[in-house]
C-alpha cells in the first residue's frame, strides 16, 4: 500500500481510528524523550565530527594563538618581568623579582587580590601534575600590541590576561612597575 492510500484511509476515520492507525502504519514503536535526547546528541556529534573532519580535508589553518600571531607578526616586548611567586605561612604570597632578588610585591591574606592569588592556584596546580615545584620563576611581558601575558617557564603555559577583563588585568599589569623592597 502506498502512502497516498496510507494517508486517505487515515483520514476516513474518526480521532480514535486515527490514533489506532498511526501507532500501526506511522509509529509502531513508542519513542519516548530520552530517545529523542540521544538521538539529538547522536546528531549533534555527527554534525561536529563532519566540520572537523572538513576543516583538515580542506586544510583549513587552526585558530592561531597570540602568542603564535605575535611571533609571526614580530611584535616586541615593552616591558617584561621574571617574577617568583611564593606562598607565605600566614596565607600571603611573596612576589619577588628574580633578576634583582629584591621583594616586588606581598599580597597581605585576605587582600583585593584575589584574581592574582586564583591566577597563581591554578598554575600551580597545574606544576604539580608535572611534578615542577614552586622554584622556576614566571614572565610577565607588556606587549607593543598592548597586551599582557605570564608565561610559566617550566611548563610553557602562557595566559593572555587581559581576556579576564582589565580590572584583573590591571592587577598583574602593576608588578611590572612595582617599587621593589628587601627580603
Amino acid at each position: 500500500m502506498g502512502l497516498a492510500t496510507r494517508v486517505r484511509e487515515l483520514f476516513r476515520f474518526d480521532r480514535g481510528h486515527l490514533n489506532a492507525i498511526e501507532t500501526q502504519f506511522i509509529a509502531p514503536e513508542i519513542v519516548t524523550r530520552d530517545d529523542v535526547d540521544d538521538r539529538r546528541a547522536k546528531l549533534a556529534s555527527i554534525i561536529a565530527l563532519a566540520i572537523t573532519a572538513t576543516s583538515r580535508l580542506v586544510n583549513a589553518p587552526p585558530a592561531a594563538s597570540p602568542v603564535l600571531l605575535r611571533a609571526s607578526e614580530h611584535v616586541a616586548p615593552v616591558a617584561a618581568r621574571t617574577l617568583r611567586f611564593t606562598d607565605q605561612a600566614d596565607g600571603g604570597v611573596l612576589i619577588e623579582d628574580v633578576k634583582t632578588g629584591m621583594v616586588a610585591e606581598t599580597i597581605a591574606p585576605g587582600g583585593q587580590t584575589g584574581f592574582i592569588r586564583g591566577v597563581m592556584r591554578g598554575l600551580a596546580r597545574e606544576r604539580r601534575m608535572h611534578g615542577v615545584g614552586d622554584g622556576p620563576p614566571f614572565t610577565l611581558t607588556m606587549w607593543k600590541d598592548g597586551e599582557l601575558s605570564l608565561v610559566d617557564t617550566a611548563t610553557g603555559r602562557a595566559l593572555e590576561l587581559g581576556a579576564f577583563g582589565e580590572t584583573n588585568r590591571a592587577s598583574f599589569a602593576a608588578l611590572l612597575s612595582s617599587k621593589e623592597t628587601a627580603k
